[in-house]
């Protein structure tokens, strides 16, 4: 969750935040461009096909593409939950603490224009690719370790060669973009929020409706904008960020700052080095905000409620009512989704040999450490 919101689009352009800003924005209005994408977006080089989508699956599951043969992707980004694990920072391989940011959701994330909090990842594709040479994640030294791994696994021979085909079908970059694949059918449409915007008035309790009202006429809608709440309309590759704490200096976002620890990450300047982007943050959608405790990318704000009041206090400068808190707390539940049912899958198997005699002997060498 991250500052403001108003639904704007290219179509609307700045009509709505003028409306807004004028106090005139009327609940039918203030919803019209928000209603959920009906494709997500893939890219041309890596069209979706069920097998495709099969293998990703495997491969997001499978953790014997961690060092310790003990973290899959789905370990941090629980697809049978929310897409995340509800801890401040995920444990990684060999059961470090040290990963530096809360994780994300994985829902939605195909309509994310880029990935990480710090937008170092254009794609989903070269998401998939982070975590796996991540030291502190699932710790792969590197991108033929992966590889050599993969082909020890009888079973992904076939699967990759039906896929990608080609001399050489098990390749890192073929991995990645079938796990891509597979994590943009991970979409939550059909919430309360979507069936008000079709016309289903009552949809949203009234509460709702007015912590909607709210929303925009505060300013959240400024940044939390368009159908994911994330961006006001920017292409794929492109990323939209934001300062926070924005106003440090505010007495009340002084106080969380302080509660919270909410200081300290450089976020965008550790990707750019420039001084202007530090502390800036890519803003993070909305959709599912109410299942993905606790907050930020310092991950210790426990609820929504109190995230609610962190943005306003130290993004708005604005000290809310807990009315006011609990109306807007409403409308961010109605962008609860519809989860689609995600079956385990069945992970090829090594007949008779392991890939994993080096693991215990690893953990004691990092115990070590």
């Amino acid at each position: 969750m991250h500052t403001h919101l108003i639904i704007r689009s290219p179509r609307r352009g700045w009509q709505s935040l003028l409306l807004a800003c004028a106090g005139l924005l009327a609940a039918p209005l203030a919803v019209a461009d928000g209603e959920f994408p009906a494709k997500v977006p893939v890219p041309a080089d890596n069209p979706m096909t069920p097998a495709k989508i099969e293998l990703g699956k495997q491969l997001y599951f499978d953790p014997r593409i961690s060092l310790s043969g003990t973290v899959s992707c789905n370990s941090c980004h629980m697809v049978q939950s929310n897409g995340s694990d509800n801890l401040p920072l995920s444990f990684g391989v060999f059961g470090r603490v040290d990963v530096p940011r809360n994780t994300p959701t994985v829902y939605n994330a195909a309509f994310n224009t880029v990935q990480f909090w710090d937008g170092r990842a254009s794609s989903l594709e070269e998401q998939a690719k982070g975590p796996i040479l991540n030291p502190v994640e699932m710790g792969m030294p590197n991108a033929e370790a992966v590889v050599d791994v993969l082909r020890k696994i009888p079973g992904y021979h076939a699967q990759f060669a039906q896929v990608f085909g080609g001399k050489e079908p098990i390749t890192f970059d073929h991995a990645a973009e079938a796990i891509a694949s597979f994590e943009r059918t991970l979409v939550t449409p059909d919430s309360p929020y979507d069936r008000f915007v079709k016309g289903d008035k009552k949809a949203l309790d009234v509460t709702a409706q007015e912590g909607l009202k709210l929303f925009n006429s505060v300013g959240c809608g400024t940044c939390h904008a368009g159908p994911m709440f994330d961006n006001p309309g920017l292409p794929m590759g492109e990323g939209f960020y934001q300062k926070f704490p924005a106003q440090p200096q505010n007495a009340a976002c002084a106080k969380y700052v302080q509660k919270y620890h909410l200081h300290g990450d450089l976020g965008r300047y550790d990707v750019t080095h420039k001084d202007a982007d530090k502390e800036r943050f890519r803003v993070p959608g909305l959709r599912n905000v109410a299942l993905t405790a606790p907050y930020f990318n310092y991950g210790t704000v426990p609820n929504l409620q109190e995230a609610v009041r962190v943005m306003a206090a130290c993004e708005l400068g604005k000290n809310l009512t807990e009315t006011q808190t609990k109306q807007i707390e409403a409308f961010l539940n109605s962008l609860t989704g519809k989860f689609p049912q995600v079956t385990l899958p069945h992970l090829p198997q090594t007949p008779d040999s392991t890939l994993l005699m080096k693991v215990a002997d690893m953990a004691k060498e990092m115990q070590k450490k």
